[in-house]
């Protein structure tokens, strides 16, 4: 059975990239994919600054990418690029520690204009912790993420479907 990863660098915990985190954790629920998750918001904002690789919570953080097979990257477009504090996280983990992983981004963002965000800025450093299977993406406007009452939120048909094409790329009979 194949488990994963997803990565969350969300900064807010009601940001509109909870709806694609949603969308991903049903998807691999339906798939029979078992799945942790890394809230990076969540992990001691001190360990994340000073680089503390010793951290009991990073140590914990790195164990869940270490034992999956795919690795699911959730970022919002910030300064035309992926969060600093996704990078926080991803300069602790291990040099190669993306090795032997199927790995996807999945990204939110204002407008088109910043689609190459995944390849120029995200995908090198994917790639720099060893990451060979990268898979393309898929890239959310988050005018197609619409947020309900009680942190619900609801995906337009045509980011579900850009979603789901993304996400079967991970699917175990592919």
């Amino acid at each position: 059975m194949a488990k994963a990863v997803i990565i969350s660098g969300g900064t807010s915990e009601n940001s509109r990239l909870n709806g694609i985190s949603d969308f991903v954790e049903n998807y691999l629920n339906s798939e029979g994919i078992t799945f942790d998750t890394i809230n990076v918001r969540d992990l001691p904002p001190a360990d994340l600054i000073y680089g503390k690789y010793d951290s009991p919570d990073i140590i914990m953080a790195n164990a869940k990418v270490e034992e999956a097979e795919i690795v699911i990257i959730l970022t919002p477009v910030y300064k035309a690029s992926f969060t600093g504090v996704l990078k926080t996280y991803l300069d602790l983990l291990p040099q190669k520690g993306l090795v032997d992983k199927t790995v996807l981004p999945l990204v939110l963002g204002g407008t088109f204009g910043h689609l190459l965000m995944i390849d120029y800025a995200l995908k090198p450093v994917l790639a720099a912790l060893g990451a060979t299977t990268l898979l393309a993406g898929a890239y959310i406007l988050d005018t197609q993420v619409e947020r309900l009452e009680n942190q619900q939120f609801k995906l337009d048909t045509d980011a579900e479907q850009r979603l789901q094409q993304a996400l079967g790329y991970v699917s175990p009979e592919k």
